[in-house]
């Protein structure tokens, strides 16, 4: 297994929403057309999505799957993992937590 490149990633920043979805819909497609292998979403500094998002990230996956790749979701914050959990969407999309710091 490998490491993914970078130039696979998407980072984004602030609230994914209705008003901010068609950008974003345009980036993640380019990054699908113009790239090999799976798809990375940066959700580091995300602070909150809407449904119209999270129909983004469910659309982008089901693409992303019928191409024979995945769609990788980031480092989620909490508060974007409970929007998850909640819709039950975890169970679908693959999401990379950020690890919690180790205690001695």
């Amino acid at each position: 297994m490998h490491a993914p490149t970078h130039d696979n990633v998407i980072h984004l920043t602030g609230i994914l929403d209705v008003r901010s979805v068609g950008d974003v819909r345009q980036t993640l497609n380019h990054l699908i057309d113009t790239s090999q292998g799976d798809v990375i979403v940066d959700l580091e500094a995300v602070d909150a999505v809407d449904a119209t998002g999270l129909g983004l990230l469910v659309a982008t996956h089901r693409r992303t799957q019928l191409l024979g790749r995945q769609l990788v979701l980031w480092h989620p914050l909490p508060s974007v993992v409970r929007i998850l959990a909640v819709t039950r969407l975890h169970r679908i999309l693959h999401v990379e937590r950020t690890p919690l710091p180790m205690t001695a």
